[in-house]
């Protein structure tokens, strides 16, 4: 039998894709060339809108149980509180970021992907592969050496900055490298200030941030200094921490007992197309960027939670690849732009150098922070609670429907209502006060439409609710013409 989807890398972008995948009863196979996962802290934080697909896949629970929950940030210049950001508002079942090392990340996907009977095949390399318009067959090198030829109908590389799925498809990826170079360290911390918060300092001298892990452990980031071409900056000392500690925090802090010592670039570089035919990428694979606002693992995790769903309903026949497919790439590219622009500002406003210029930066940034309605929207930011595709050719709105979702948008998501998608069926879900016509539809696209039409946000409207939770449609109550045309639209075609 041929396998439905090969994915080459086994991240927490592979492992989520993979998840997702097997959730929906695709035959898969997930390879990696590395003989055992990571055991770094790497990523650190899983964002509130990741948790929200989290609960889609079934596997929150495990997450929350090994994680630690930041519920703020600050930033702070001197002496000076800049900003206080607390995420307790946001309109989310999760509102904080999880602090989770990458090493547990991936041990807890891999066990949720074990759950499906799905293990991951480790010391095995894809050396090439070749698409055509029905399948996609790839050579695999095992650890003996042998070679395997494996044909699937989709291939999906979530193998990395340096992916071999993207040089293979002669991929540009666009961007550069910033001429710092960058101190990190996972440390034990005594004497942290506010030591459950995420803490940003504006120095004289560059940027400190300290992000909690568990109540004792912590990770430090700071710039420490120009990249010199050609010559390569040891891996810091816990003596060159706590010198750098000493020097912009706020004094009182100890370093001890390191797990992870290191320096690193930043990389801010994408992709302009995620895909090629029945090739795609997601992740690292697809757009690297600065770790400032901690959205890189998020961002490759919520491609895969965009893209599984997509393929499923093409390999199941029920719907027609384009647009479904066609709009990964809108969809997700978007986001990454996004991703990179908001991360490069940060970075670039935290290491801004000259005294004129830091003043003009903290005064400005009090000024504005000190705007609730800022503190509000850099909330949702954060989260991720913001994200949305009002662009794709899956959003269609004919009018604005106050009191719920534009299209486009994340849906609401109610206290005690099981969320969109948790199935393991992909569909969309109506929320509209139930009639006829509704019974209609789902004869019509059984395997399209959930049988359960849920509560509206609003009295006078009507909304169609994507399987991963966005907002396909909305219109005004009683316009179920404009639901069957959005189905028409996506559904495959069947014989006269």
């Amino acid at each position: 039998m041929k396998t439905d989807v090969l994915v080459v890398g086994a991240g927490p972008v592979g492992l989520a894709m993979a998840v997702e995948l097997a959730r929906y009863g695709l035959s898969i196979r997930i390879v990696d060339q590395a003989p055992q996962r990571t055991d770094k802290s790497k990523a650190l934080v899983v964002w509130s809108r990741t948790l929200e697909l989290m609960d889609r896949m079934g596997c929150t629970a495990s997450f929350l149980a090994a994680g630690f929950k930041a519920t703020a940030a600050n930033i702070v210049a001197g002496t000076k509180q800049i900003a206080h950001i607390t995420l307790g508002g946001v309109a989310t079942p999760h509102p904080y970021a999880l602090m989770i090392p990458q090493c547990d990340t991936e041990r807890l996907l891999e066990q949720h992907l074990n759950t499906y009977g799905v293990h991951i095949e480790r010391n095995v390399e894809l050396t090439q592969f070749a698409p055509s318009e029905t399948s996609v067959v790839s050579t695999l090198r095992h650890a003996a050496g042998q070679d395997e030829n494996l044909e699937t109908s989709w291939l999906i590389g979530c193998d990395g900055a340096h992916s071999t799925v993207r040089h293979q498809l002669g991929m540009e990826f666009l961007g550069n490298t910033l001429m710092t170079d960058w101190l990190l360290a996972d440390v034990h911390l005594s004497g942290a200030p506010n030591p459950r918060d995420v803490n940003v300092i504006w120095h004289s001298d560059g940027v400190l941030v300290v992000f909690p892990i568990t109540h004792d452990r912590f990770r430090v980031i700071a710039d420490s200094g120009d990249t010199r071409p050609g010559i390569e900056r040891p891996d810091p000392t816990l003596q060159d921490v706590q010198a750098v500690l000493d020097q912009r925090g706020p004094g009182g802090i100890t370093v001890s007992d390191p797990v992870w010592l290191a320096n690193f670039h930043i990389n801010e570089r994408k992709v302009a197309d995620y895909r090629a035919g029945r090739v795609f990428l997601a992740g690292d694979a697809a757009h690297i960027h600065s770790p400032a606002g901690g959205q890189g693992m998020n961002t490759g995790i919520q491609d895969a939670c965009n893209l599984a769903w997509k393929i499923a309903l093409v390999s199941r026949g029920a719907c027609a690849e384009e647009p479904l497919l066609g709009s990964y790439t809108i969809e997700r590219s978007a986001v990454g732009d996004q991703v990179l622009k908001a991360a490069g500002r940060m970075t670039a406003v935290a290491i801004l150098r000259g005294e004129v210029r830091q003043s003009i930066r903290n005064h400005v940034a009090s000024l504005v922070f000190g705007l609730a309605p800022i503190r509000s929207a850099v909330a949702n930011a954060m989260t991720e609670v913001a994200i949305g595709y009002p662009k794709s050719p899956l959003s269609v709105s004919s009018q604005h429907i106050s009191g719920g979702p534009a299209a486009g948008e994340r849906a609401p998501i109610r206290a005690g209502e099981i969320p969109v998608g948790a199935g393991n069926t992909p569909r969309f879900v109506v929320f509209a006060e139930p009639n006829e016509q509704f019974s209609h539809l789902i004869a019509r696209f059984p395997d399209l439409l959930d049988a359960i039409i849920r509560k509206p946000f609003h009295d006078h409207g009507l909304w169609l609710i994507r399987p991963d939770g966005y907002t396909a449609l909305a219109t005004k109550q009683g316009h179920w013409d404009e639901v069957s045309a959005f189905l028409n639209r996506i559904a495959t075609p069947h014989p006269a």
